[in-house]
Order: structure tokens, then C-alpha cells, then sequence
């Protein structure tokens, strides 16, 4: 039986797709309103015109379509399992953002057969023609799940707030994947701050640790202030951005949006999306073997 990795060689051949920019959403650890930043982030970019799709990565509690008051028949599950396609999961969310709901307990994508691995890589490079960006939103904390998407993402996000727990765990998860995994480039987003300044302020106090003990390019991608309307937006199930769209963390999320879409596309073969389901695939694998 031939490989994983001889069959998606095949599925590449096979299509001409473009390039996705993958991007994970990450944390240190919980509360620090990541999930929020990444359905906000979607949102908006595909207010940009982008086609975006927002996977959510949290296996064991998976909360983008609470945030946004879906109820998925659906999820991850039943593509890892063949009943269904990765078309057929999605559910559109506010502005034609794409959601893929997660599934609780598919922790190792190791775990399915040869051909179940091939059918995901193919399911999702089958969706590359019809998307721009996929923004992954992982679980908190540095377990190897979390780990294995990241390190499977072009980019990562590492979203940090004004507490000192929040900038210790997020210095631990960037010495983890430099130290273990040789990642060197991270984008920093300062959430719920009072000001602008207190955001890069923030910035500097992680870059301060960062520069004296790793050896890692840690680049600001912008601050997100705290804001009531936030608040009230979460409560109503809808994000910020739709509700308030005049608000002070609605143009913060539009320049935050901005500075992604102005980041270089990568277009060598780790660009596209069958990619970085192989790599999740071989990073589980080795995880078993270790």
C-alpha cells in the first residue's frame, strides 16, 4: 500500500492550486481572549474580500460556534471518519467567514489509517481554489497538540494580555517550539489593553526576556483594546466587529487585519493547504514514535 506521503506527492500533481496563508492563533494560556481575536480577525478579513476559513483547533473544548451562536450538525470528526467532506462540515458564518468545527477527543491524527490520512490531506486540498487564508485557532496552554499546529502554520500568532501569568506562559511556549523545534519567528498580539502605548509596552517586556535568553525574531503585529462593546458582543453571540462596527476594538481589529494581509505570501509548497495537514500528520507520528 502505498504512503501518505506518495499519495499527496499525487494529489499535488494533480491540482493546480494557489497558496493559502496559514495562520495559527495560540496563547500560553486561556483567558486571554484568543478565540475572540481569532473569530474577529476572520470576520474582518473577509470583510477585506479575502476567502477565510477558521478551523477551530481546540479539541476538547472547541467554542468559535458558541461565540458566533452556531450549532454544527457536523464536525471534523465525520471527515476524519469519511462520512462527510470538508465542504460539507463548513458552516458560513458573518460576512462568508468559513467555520470548521472541532471535534472533542481527535486528539492524534496519527491514529487513522494510511488511506484515512490521505482522504484529509485530499479533503483539504480540495478547498485551496476557494480560500485565501485559513486562521487556526488552537487550544491554550503547550500540549502537543497545540504544539503540532503550530509548528504546522506559516504563522503564528501568539496573543498575550497585562498579566504576568499571560507573559510568562507565553515566554514558555515560544522557548518550547525555538527550543525543541528550531521556530524562531513569532507575531505578538497585545489583547484587552487601555492604551495603544500599554500594548507596546507590553511588547517590550516580552522582547526584553525573549532577546537576553532565545535566540528568536519576536515582530509586534498590534494591540486590541479592552472595550465594553466587546463585552456585550460576546454575550450576544455575535462578534464585535458586526455589532459595533464604529467602536475603538473594531478599528483595531481593521489594522490588525491590514498588517496580516500586507505579510508576504509564501508560495513554495509549504504554502498550501494539503501541506500543512501532512505535516500535522507526520508531527503526530513522531510525537507516537518518541
Amino acid at each position: 500500500m502505498p504512503n501518505v506521503q506518495d499519495q499527496a506527492a499525487g494529489i499535488r500533481k494533480m491540482s493546480q492550486t494557489k497558496p493559502v496563508r496559514v495562520i495559527a492563533v495560540t496563547s500560553g494560556k486561556g483567558g486571554v481572549g484568543k478565540t475572540n481575536l481569532a473569530v474577529n480577525l476572520g470576520v474582518t478579513l473577509a470583510r477585506m474580500r479575502r476567502q477565510v476559513a477558521l478551523l477551530d483547533a481546540d479539541m476538547g473544548l472547541a467554542n468559535v460556534d458558541i461565540l458566533l451562536g452556531l450549532s454544527p450538525e457536523y464536525n471534523l470528526s465525520h471527515v476524519l471518519r469519511g462520512e462527510k467532506t470538508l465542504s460539507e462540515i463548513m458552516l458560513t458564518g458573518p460576512a462568508g467567514l468559513k467555520i470548521i468545527p472541532a471535534s472533542s477527543g481527535i486528539q492524534h491524527m496519527s491514529e487513522l489509517s494510511t488511506v484515512e490520512q490521505a482522504g484529509v490531506i485530499r479533503a483539504f486540498s480540495e478547498i485551496d481554489k476557494d480560500l485565501d487564508v485559513l486562521i487556526v485557532d488552537t487550544a491554550a496552554g503547550i500540549s502537543a497538540s497545540v504544539v503540532n499546529f503550530a509548528r504546522a502554520c506559516q504563522e503564528i500568532i501568539v496573543v498575550v494580555c497585562d498579566e504576568p501569568t499571560s507573559l510568562t506562559d507565553a515566554y514558555a511556549y515560544i522557548k518550547l517550539l525555538n527550543r525543541d523545534y528550531a521556530l524562531s519567528k513569532f507575531h505578538i498580539v497585545t489583547n484587552m489593553v487601555q492604551s495603544a502605548q500599554q500594548g507596546r509596552n507590553l511588547f517590550a517586556k516580552l522582547c526584553k526576556v525573549t532577546d537576553r535568553y532565545l535566540d528568536v525574531n519576536l515582530q509586534f503585529a498590534g494591540s486590541i483594546p479592552m472595550d465594553e462593546s466587546l463585552r456585550k458582543a460576546v454575550q450576544k453571540q455575535t462578534p464585535v466587529v458586526e455589532l459595533f462596527p464604529q467602536s475603538q476594538v473594531t478599528m483595531a481589529f481593521k489594522q490588525l487585519a491590514k498588517t496580516i494581509n500586507n505579510w508576504p505570501i509564501k508560495s513554495r509548497a509549504g504554502g498550501y493547504l494539503e501541506f500543512f495537514v501532512e505535516r500535522m500528520i507526520q508531527y503526530s507520528s513522531e510525537e507516537d514514535v518518541a
